[in-house]
This record gives C-alpha cells, sequence and structure tokens, in this order.
C-alpha cells in the first residue's frame, strides 16, 4: 500500500473508531473463500461478508486484498445492527466478461437501506465495451447494469475508488440522505452510450468533491428530488458536462433545488452546466442553483437551458415544458466554445425562465467573440459578460 493510501485508510479507520466505540471485527473475504484471480466467483463469499458484518452487534470492517475478484449481480441489504461498517478495497472487483450475464438487472452492486457506510479505495470494473459495441451496431441489445448504487441509503462515504468501463451509469446515488464521495475517479470512453459518472436523484446532502470524470455521458446527472448538493473541484471530459436534467418525464416529478457547482473543469466536453426537460407538462421546478468558477476548453455548449428537448419529436404536445426554471446564477466562467452561440437560453413559452444571473463571463470560440442566445428568459447580467446580448447591464 502506498504511504499516500496508507494514511489515507489509518485516517477513515481513525474517524471510525472513534465514531464507534464498540469493539471491531475484520472479515477477509480471501479467509472466506473469494479467490483473487479474476476468473472464480467470489459473490458468496462477499456476501458472506457482509452479512456477518451487517448482523453483527461490534463494529465491522470488510477486506478485499489485492488481487482480481468476480463478482455477479450482488445486493448487500440493510438495515444492520453494528452501525458503520467499513469497506476497504486493495483490490479489483470485476463483473462478469458477458455481458449477457447481468442483461437487464439493472444493478451490478447494489447498497440498499445501509445507515453507516465507509468504502474506501479499489477499483469496480464493469466490462462494458462487449454492450456497448452491441449498441452501437444497432442490434438488439439488453439494458445493461449499473456498476456502483445506493438506494435508500444515509451516512454513507466513498473515498478513493476508480470506476471503469460500466456497462450503464458509474454511481447511482438514489433515494439517499448525507453521502459524501471524496476523491472518486470514473474512466470509460468518449464512446461509452449512457455511462454517466455519478447520478443523484430524489436524495438530499450529497456531496461531490475532488473527482476525475472522463466518460461517454454526462460527467455528473442530477435527476428529480435533488436537493442540497455541493460540486467541488471536479474535472471532466470527455463527456456531456454537468446536467440537471432530463425532467418532465412525468408530470408527478419532485423539484430540483439548492444546487452548488463550484471550481469545476471542462475540457472537450458536449456541454458545460446544463439544464434539460422535455417539452411535456410537468409540475416540477428548478431553482436555486449556482454555477461558480468554471473553467470552459473547447466546449460545444458551455452554458445551455435547453426545456425543448424532445428526442425524435414523440411525445410532447405542444413542445411546452411546465417545469419552472428561476433563480439561476452563472458566476466566474472562462474559457472557449467549440460552437458559435456558447451561450444558449431557450425557455418554454408556458413556463419562462425567471431570474436568470450572468456574471463575470468570458466565452469565445476560434479566438473570436462567441454569440448569446435567449428566449423566453427574464434575468440581468453584472461585471463584464462576453458574450453579453441576452439581459441588460446592471
Amino acid at each position: 500500500m502506498k504511504s499516500t493510501n496508507k494514511l489515507l485508510f489509518f485516517s477513515l479507520l481513525s474517524i471510525f473508531l472513534l465514531n464507534n466505540s464498540q469493539a471491531t471485527i475484520t472479515y477477509n473475504v480471501v479467509d472466506l473463500g473469494a479467490n483473487p484471480d479474476g476468473i472464480t466467483d467470489s459473490t458468496p463469499a462477499f456476501l458472506s461478508a457482509w452479512n456477518s458484518a451487517c448482523g453483527s452487534s461490534e463494529q465491522a470492517i470488510i477486506y478485499v486484498p489485492q488481487g482480481s475478484f468476480l463478482l455477479q449481480e450482488t445486493h448487500f441489504n440493510g438495515p444492520c445492527k453494528c452501525g458503520y461498517i467499513f469497506m476497504k478495497i486493495e483490490g479489483t472487483i470485476v463483473a462478469p466478461p458477458d455481458y449477457n450475464v447481468l442483461r437487464n438487472t439493472k444493478h451490478w452492486i447494489y447498497f440498499q437501506a445501509v445507515d453507516g457506510l465507509i468504502v474506501q479505495g479499489g477499483v469496480l470494473d464493469g466490462r462494458g465495451s462487449g454492450l456497448w459495441q452491441c449498441k452501437r451496431s444497432g442490434n438488439s441489445c439488453p439494458g445493461g447494469a449499473t456498476t456502483l448504487t445506493f438506494h435508500k441509503s444515509k451516512n454513507i462515504k466513498i473515498t478513493g475508488l476508480t470506476s471503469r468501463d460500466s456497462q450503464l451509469f458509474h454511481i447511482d446515488i438514489h433515494g439517499c440522505e448525507n453521502a459524501n464521495l471524496h476523491n472518486v475517479t470514473v474512466l470509460a470512453p468518449e464512446k461509452s452510450p449512457n455511462t454517466d459518472g455519478i447520478h443523484v436523484q430524489l436524495s438530499t446532502g450529497v456531496t461531490i468533491l475532488e473527482a476525475e470524470i472522463h466518460t461517454g455521458d454526462d460527467c455528473i446527472s442530477i435527476g428529480q428530488g435533488t436537493s442540497n448538493l455541493w460540486i467541488e473541484n471536479v474535472n471532466c471530459g470527455p463527456g456531456h458536462g454537468i446536467s440537471i436534467g432530463s425532467l418532465a418525464k412525468k408530470f408527478e416529478e419532485e423539484g430540483v433545488q439548492n444546487i452548488t457547482v463550484k471550481s469545476v473543469s471542462m475540457t472537450n466536453t458536449q456541454n458545460g452546466m446544463r439544464i434539460k426537460t422535455w417539452g411535456r407538462p410537468c409540475n416540477s421546478f428548478v431553482k436555486e442553483v449556482l454555477f461558480h468558477d468554471v473553467t470552459m476548453e473547447n466546449v460545444k455548449n458551455p452554458i445551455i437551458i435547453d426545456q425543448n428537448y424532445c428526442p425524435r419529436h414523440k411525445g410532447c404536445p405542444g413542445q411546452a415544458s411546465g417545469v419552472k426554471i428561476s433563480d439561476i446564477h452563472y458566476q466566474g466562467i472562462h474559457g472557449t466554445s467549440a460552437s458559435k452561440t456558447a451561450i444558449k437560453i431557450e425557455c418554454s413559452e408556458t413556463n419562462p425562465c425567471t431570474d436568470i444571473t450572468l456574471e463575470d463571463i468570458s466565452l469565445n470560440y476560434k479566438n473570436r467573440p462567441a454569440k448569446a442566445w435567449c428566449s423566453n428568459a427574464s434575468g440581468k447580467q453584472s461585471g463584464a459578460v462576453d458574450p453579453g446580448t441576452c439581459f441588460d447591464p446592471q
């Protein structure tokens, strides 16, 4: 173990022990029958370690040593008796090599109803390349599986983890409270479909810090019912940027509010900061969003709000989004656009965007002035804003 990894491990372990005064017990998956050859199915050993730790009255550490461990679709279910569980991963956990094994399971590694979990280190390899090739071929293909899902859980910390080549989303935070992702790395090729890096939905109190995300879809996607989300020090690219939405898939949806995106860099991405809603009736909203200190390099759509999203022009009667978008602030956005229109705010005629703020913006296109285009939106701009043709200066 490298010295920096040792320091991180013992730091987390100290926190774990300080927060939990009970005695601790360690479950090594190899001692329980896991084989680090990457070929033998180690699922029973991982489930045995989890069930023992979860059912123990003592605080528990699950240890995954160096090596490669094959894991089938695996559900780690709570609630647990012992409070916090510390899962220390030094090796690589690999999905089955044939994507048809997981097919339409939707989830590969799935934690549910867990209160108190620290996952530190390791690599999760989803082996998604075969499924991506199938999807690109136009053939009928299975849906695949998200690599790592936390569902209806709280007090979760993931640090030092790498997710590689997921079939679908890499990490999904769904219906959770108080989740902290720190120093997470996501790796997938630019043309890997539907491989969102981190997806957050129906969750509150989520923090994403110091992440490195290179993937084929949204680096971070924010779904309905997300509130109090803090994103800081994230490098994104390739990928589709940081997106709120798409929303309005259904009429009844929970709103998105109090989102902060700070100190982020985008490189060769399809989008920068995007809010996307279907052109459909909906009772949802997006409000209290701050994008601050963002650097763009060759980004196709650096600032974009699209309320007319409707792929293949189906299922969008009247092409009118019911999502109410307000109190959105862009501050300190600098860099280069890969298209002439660096700012595109296209809102709904029936529900115009309100209180949009542009402050200290500098975006150019091939060392020439870029353009801004805004429709059905009201707001203000202050300081130097380039391009700055959307709102009246204050």
